[in-house]
């Protein structure tokens, strides 16, 4: 019988059965050569057969990273050395559950770590091991075509769009437990929002000065008072720290960059990005989009490195305040900073899941002329883009890898935002 081996060479893994289906028969057909504590060697693009693991380590390693170059005959996991090289099994018919939609999300989302090859050699980061356990555990025995994370990403959805509370939510995992006593699914909120986070939906908590004089960050995150005012990092209680730290304020960042990488990570997106190098108007007297206006075309011709790949990413911001409780008679002022793309064109760029929320700046009272204060890491990080920018995989381009770098062009707000943000007034 031979064994059709094609599948080792697909590069767009996540998107392909026929991958899926190779890798499910290799790991059968492996199993029963697992040495007495459950190990085997490893044969992706990272570990080489160098390195052993468990068996269920191995789908997420080939999965990852590939698999390796000139194994062609696997004397490691089940192929006898007598068996011509190059031959193998077409995968099995049946008795593998189907793929799980979450491999098409999860390939977006590791996609520079499985084609790090294509820039310097694959990644050895292992943060997506858990995210391939809750891909491979059925939801429910006899359930094969839900998975557990499908199930939770759907849940989490849920949660979001009806605004259910934390506790609504825990209490909503324990009566499904108690329902279904078999089913595989995380304790709490807390648990699940631990693996959300792996798939690159997480943000950083920076902890604010009670006086907006300055963020607990970098130089200062190891500080317990402020360097401006003295004012003590935590809240105190008659004069004393209580028990558990708790910060004053806290201001969540949503980093940009792996967003904008995002954008590239699907063919579909990454062929949208180009749109602004070839949608402008022909009518001169017509304005339908920023690329249409001098300011683009001045920016241009300023910085014509930058003009010179058309995947160079253009931003807007915009700012302004709002009561997140909707209750005017309460006064408290919360600041989003959100960017939009206008690398896509006018009918996209400005729909809801092509903004990026970057800022959320806590209230109660409006920012004023400390904005500066809070835009600190948003401004460090587009910083870095402009300048050196980051390595990023092009999906509408086998093997497409550039040097992705970005440029705040405008801010969109009202007069008073406008004041805030440029430090004339509070």
């Amino acid at each position: 019988m031979t064994i059709d081996k094609s599948w080792t060479t697909i590069r767009r893994r996540g998107s392909s059965n026929e991958f899926w289906n190779g890798l499910q028969h290799f790991l059968q057909m492996a199993k029963p050569f697992v040495n007495d504590r459950g190990f085997i060697k490893c044969p992706c693009r990272r570990c080489l057969n160098n390195a052993s693991h468990q068996l269920e380590d191995l789908e997420s390693h080939i999965f990852r990273n590939g698999f390796m170059f000139g194994y062609n005959q696997w004397i490691h996991h089940g192929e006898p050395a007598t068996a011509n090289a190059g031959t193998t099994v077409a995968g099995p018919s049946g008795g593998i559950h189907e793929r799980d939609e979450m491999f098409d999300v999860l390939d977006d989302i590791i996609s520079e770590d499985a084609d790090e090859d294509a820039v310097g050699g694959p990644s050895s980061n292992d943060q997506y091991d858990d995210l391939f356990a809750a891909l491979r555990s059925e939801l429910y025995p006899g359930v094969s075509s839900f998975s557990s994370l499908n199930f939770l990403v759907k849940l989490m959805h849920l949660k979001v769009l009806n605004k259910w509370t934390n506790k609504s939510f825990d209490e909503l995992l324990k009566l499904l437990k108690l329902a279904f006593p078999k089913i595989d699914l995380v304790e709490s909120h807390y648990e699940a929002k631990k693996l959300m986070t792996k798939m690159g939906l997480g943000y950083s908590s920076i902890h604010v000065c009670k006086n907006d004089c300055a963020l607990f960050w970098k130089e200062n995150s190891l500080k317990d008072t402020c360097p401006v005012c003295s004012e003590s990092r935590w809240k105190l209680q008659s004069g004393k720290r209580s028990g558990k730290n708790v910060p004053h304020k806290v201001l969540r960042y949503f980093p940009v960059g792996p967003r904008l990488k995002r954008l590239f990570a699907t063919s579909k997106t990454a062929k949208l990005m180009r749109w602004h190098s070839t949608g402008k108007s022909k009518d001169n007297d017509v304005m339908r989009h920023p690329v249409d206006g001098k300011s683009w075309q001045e920016f241009d011709k300023r910085h014509p490195q930058f003009a010179g790949d058309v995947r160079n990413v253009r931003l807007g911001l915009a700012a302004d305040g709002f009561n997140p409780f909707g209750n005017m008679s309460l006064s408290y002022s919360m600041w989003p900073v959100v960017l939009t793309t206008y690398n896509l064109p006018p009918w996209i760029c400005m729909k809801a899941e092509y903004l990026m929320l970057s800022l959320l700046i806590p209230g109660p009272q409006s920012p004023g002329k400390d904005m500066d204060v809070f835009l600190r890491p948003l401004i460090d990080e587009l910083k870095e883009l402009w300048v050196h920018g980051l390595d990023t995989r092009d999906a509408a381009y086998e093997n497409g890898v550039f040097r992705m770098r970005a440029a705040l062009l405008w801010t969109v707000n009202d007069f008073p935002a406008r004041s805030s943000l440029s430090g004339w007034s509070g």
